[in-house]
């Protein structure tokens, strides 16, 4: 099975094509992703309007480039896939309506995909990871902890209650000047700092829950920048170290309980695996703390390729692929959704207005 897979959820135009055997072993084909931060940098994030404008002129050729790269003409293709939210409403729109004319023009089967499916799912592509697992996502737009038990089956254990962790980087990167993207900045300029010299706070830290907050530890960055200006290059290092310590130190607490959840749900898994996936995960210290603390856990420790850990087409076609083979597919009427939680029997947030959580 050969599936054609579109995403433009937010600022990457991306098309794939991925095989799926009958054993269910993945293969990508071709992984085709046009980054649009030349665009965006000048407004130090992302900017709809120029997110889908981009989209449009760069999505018909992006995708002959994925299928002449498989080598499969579009008549081959056994069905089309297309990220159908949670995201941006004018790029879902772009990929979506794009989707939907291919799979009417070849008379092939269609697939509208959740997102964060499409990260939830990537590891069984990559390595065939069997269910159940545990997902941790971290991302600009999510930060959610997911027991992932099986195709369409998905629990939220935790989720942000305000901003999400790629968020939270790219916001005190902004703030201290470093460029756009934030997270990588930061990261850098973390490695020549002092992560001792500023006591930040380590939100939710200790508290049963599993949930994440990062929007405190934000404004405590702020606060302890207001009172350096002018801030040298040395004081920008000290604050990036503080605050991925700070991060780290969250982190480790967060997913350590989820370890241990999952463990009390699923005792007889002799080697459970945490799936790390989203744009933070490409974090250096982030993902050493993650494997130490899977190695004390004893949980196998999983982070798929860089590139499938951002936005990608091949992880929607993978998912795509995932329901085929099961039979299930989508009306060319289904609609793109800004907000689509993965978990849509989680209990709602305090926060989340009235339209309900994004994802």
């Amino acid at each position: 099975m050969r599936v054609l897979g579109i995403e433009t959820s937010c600022d990457e135009t991306a098309a794939a094509v991925v095989e799926r055997d009958e054993a269910g072993r993945g293969r990508i084909l071709s992984n085709v992703v046009l980054s649009q931060i030349a665009e965006h940098e000048p407004y130090g994030g992302v900017v709809p309007e120029i997110a889908a404008r981009a989209h449009v002129e760069a999505l018909d050729r992006l995708v002959a480039r994925a299928l002449e790269e498989a080598g499969t003409p579009l008549e081959d293709i056994d069905a089309v896939a297309a990220t159908a939210g949670p995201g941006l409403i004018g790029g879902l729109i772009v990929g979506l309506m794009t989707a939907k004319a291919l799979a009417l023009a070849a008379g092939k089967p269609f697939h509208a995909i959740n997102h964060l499916e499409g990260h939830a799912l990537t590891a069984r592509l990559t390595d065939n990871l069997a269910f159940p697992y545990l997902l941790l996502l971290v991302s600009g737009g999510h930060t959610q902890m997911i027991l992932v038990r099986g195709l369409g089956q998905y629990e939220r254990l935790g989720t942000t209650i305000d901003d999400a962790l790629g968020e939270a980087f790219d916001k005190t990167a902004k703030l201290l000047g470093l460029p756009y993207p934030g997270g990588p900045a930061v990261e850098n300029a973390a490695l020549s700092g002092d992560p001792a010299r500023f006591s930040l706070p380590r939100p939710l830290k200790g508290e049963a829950r599993l949930d994440f907050s990062f929007s405190g530890l934000k404004t405590a960055v702020r606060q302890a920048a207001a009172e350096l200006v002018p801030l040298g290059d040395q004081d920008v290092a000290d604050i990036c170290a503080s605050f991925q310590a700070a991060v780290a130190d969250t982190l480790a607490d967060r997913v350590s309980r989820s370890l241990l959840r999952f463990r009390e749900q699923f005792p007889g898994i002799t080697e459970p695996t945490l799936v790390v996936a989203g744009g933070v995960a490409a974090n250096k210290a982030l993902r050493a703390v993650l494997e130490t603390l899977c190695a004390q856990h004893g949980f196998r420790f999983l982070a798929p390729p860089h590139i499938l850990c951002t936005d990608n087409a091949a992880m929607i076609a993978w998912a795509g692929a995932e329901h085929a083979a099961y039979g299930e597919g989508d009306t060319l009427d289904v609609a793109p959704r800004s907000r689509w939680p993965l978990d849509q029997a989680a209990a709602p947030l305090i926060g989340a207005g009235r339209r309900g959580a994004k994802a």
